[in-house]
């Protein structure tokens, strides 16, 4: 068993104009070329919350959209191998993440909401769907009393064909 090394700090304020910047890093070397690339979409993050001394929120990008979360002030996270695995618990239910690393070294949790994005998605409404989805992460779930089944998958929640 490897001793956890904790050397990953905390943010005071939401970083979100290093994980733009890093990510827009990313576009132009890495994925501009890709044919799920998709041009008239902004890279922008919304993170204005702090949640259990976290901050949450999300990232969208021209080629997906992902719910993060990085640590807050004062916080101090163990440095932990890319693409490891953590379920959490969010007021929306329980969360299943990634760990991923940007090239400054910065960790963060990620998972994924839509990968590739959806070709008819325009920028006005891929940011209200960032918007949405980092407030949802943090909203109590609604239980109904109907008995029908509602498919809730990913899939069908952002393809707009919830069935009961």
């Amino acid at each position: 068993m490897s001793k956890l090394i904790w050397n990953i700090t905390g943010y005071d304020e939401a970083p979100i104009a290093q994980l733009e910047a890093n990510f827009r890093h990313i576009a132009n070397k890495e994925m501009q070329n890709l044919p799920f690339y998709r041009q008239h979409i902004p890279i922008k993050a919304v993170i204005n919350t702090l949640f259990d001394k976290q901050w949450i929120g999300a990232i969208l990008t021209p080629w997906m959209l992902e719910l993060i979360i990085l640590p807050g002030p004062n916080q101090e996270w163990p440095y932990r191998k890319i693409g490891e695995r953590l379920a959490l618990a969010l007021p929306c239910g329980e969360v299943k993440f990634v760990v991923g690393e940007l090239a400054d070294g910065m960790q963060y949790l990620a998972c994924s909401l839509m990968s590739p994005l959806n070709p008819h998605l325009d920028a006005e409404h891929a940011i209200q769907l960032a918007e949405n989805s980092a407030k949802m992460a943090l909203s109590f779930p609604v239980h109904t009393q109907s008995t029908a089944e509602i498919d809730l998958s990913r899939r069908s929640l952002f393809r707009g064909q919830l069935r009961s």
